[in-house]
């Protein structure tokens, strides 16, 4: 019997030989091509791996491996930066989030953009997503709805309708999102959820993907010494060998969704950069799968009276930023609640490029993901910042809207 592994494949671009050419199968990227790409997890032994990658159309195998959601902080009043934040709304009855991408004066609301959610599911019957098109899925085997509360919260941030006078949305008009729930009702997951997930959602016409989501690396290792009753040593080789696979596959499977645009829009893919840093103790570079190629990685910034700047625990080198400190959206079982992290920056990101999705779709200029990708980046603005912010820890600058 033999270990899990996830199995890539791309359904489209082989090329088969003719039966009088003396040459194997190949994959070809010809123009116009357009790839297809599907997702298989089986049980395979080492000399079954090795006659699979001979496969054409497997562009990836990788053992599977446990994901968790990255989880927001708790910020009281014993923290040393909650005392630097001004009020979260003020009398604006806007969450400074919204305020400070610009979504509150954008002349774009997200219309007729199609947004995924990939987390611990949603709250459906909270007031936020009234009137709205939910497409649930589950993938973690824990059933639809949001038990957790972390995807109810970043879904609210993307395109929750105001709650108690409060705007909570970046991106209120969208009406259709896609929620795949890739989590289980404790957070925890693997990457067999994740990659059905995306593979799920990008076959639904997802326009834009938003994930706060990491490699659990540590707990891969815990998982092999506690169960599997390995060294830790061999534990911790096996773990980066899967963790190196699993990189690898996402990395190719983000070329895939890129080559997705030769016929259609494309789909941007959005995650959390993490919150492994500690400033100024130490700091983390953005974490897997964030800093997969392809993937816009998202550091979460925090207000003081003197400007903006990157949050003491967000990851290091992320592509942009967005609010990430003491952000009120939709609280599981209604109302609103205030968190912290990556998590709470990415939607931000995520709803913004709904904004510049709808701005595009109103342009004569080619609707594709790169557009709409280069629109959001050219107009990140750095002016918000205090001063001297290295730009290793910021990003471009914080994404605007439209």
């Amino acid at each position: 019997m033999g270990k899990k592994y996830s199995i890539l494949r791309d359904l489209g671009g082989v090329r088969m030989s003719s039966p009088f050419e003396l040459t194997r199968p190949t994959i070809t990227t010809p123009v116009g091509s357009v790839s297809e790409p599907h997702v298989e997890v089986v049980e395979l032994t080492k000399r079954e791996i090795r006659e699979l990658a001979r496969d054409p159309e497997v562009r990836g195998i990788a053992p599977v491996m446990p994901t968790k959601l990255i989880r927001p902080l708790e910020i009281d009043g014993n923290n040393r930066r909650a005392a630097e934040n001004p009020s979260s709304n003020g009398s604006t009855g806007v969450t400074w989030g919204v305020k400070a991408v610009g979504a509150d004066v954008s002349r774009c609301s997200g219309a007729n953009v199609i947004v995924s959610v990939l987390d611990t599911g949603i709250d459906s019957s909270h007031p936020a997503f009234g009137g709205m098109n939910l497409v649930q899925e589950d993938f973690s085997g824990s059933g639809i709805g949001d038990k957790f509360g972390h995807g109810t919260h970043c879904a609210g941030t993307i395109f929750g309708r105001p709650v108690d006078g409060t705007r909570i949305g970046v991106a209120p008009g969208v009406t259709k999102a896609l929620i795949g729930k890739v989590l289980d009702d404790n957070g925890f997951g693997d990457t067999e959820m994740l990659l059905r997930g995306l593979e799920w959602a990008l076959h639904e016409g997802a326009q834009v993907i938003s994930m706060s989501i990491g490699w659990d690396f540590p707990g891969y290792v815990q998982f092999l010494v506690e169960q599997m009753g390995l060294r830790p040593d061999v534990a911790t080789s096996m773990a980066l060998e899967a963790y190196r696979a699993n990189v690898r596959l996402f990395d190719v499977l983000m070329q895939l969704i890129a080559r997705r645009e030769a016929i259609g829009p494309g789909t941007i893919v959005t995650a959390a950069a993490g919150n492994e840093s500690s400033r100024p103790e130490f700091e983390i570079a953005v974490t897997i799968p964030a800093a997969a190629e392809g993937v816009v990685s998202v550091g979460a910034l925090e207000q003081s009276h003197n400007g903006l700047f990157p949050a003491w625990f967000s990851n290091t080198f992320p592509q942009i930023s967005a609010p990430g400190v003491n952000i009120e959206s939709a609280q599981l079982g209604g109302g609103l609640v205030s968190w912290s992290g990556t998590s709470m920056a990415t939607p931000h990101v995520a709803g913004v490029l709904a904004l510049w999705w709808e701005e595009v779709m109103k342009s004569p200029v080619p609707v594709k993901a790169a557009t709409v990708l280069a629109r959001m980046l050219a107009h990140a603005s750095i002016e918000p910042f205090v001063l001297n912010v290295d730009i290793a820890d910021r990003g471009i600058g914080i994404v605007r809207a439209p």
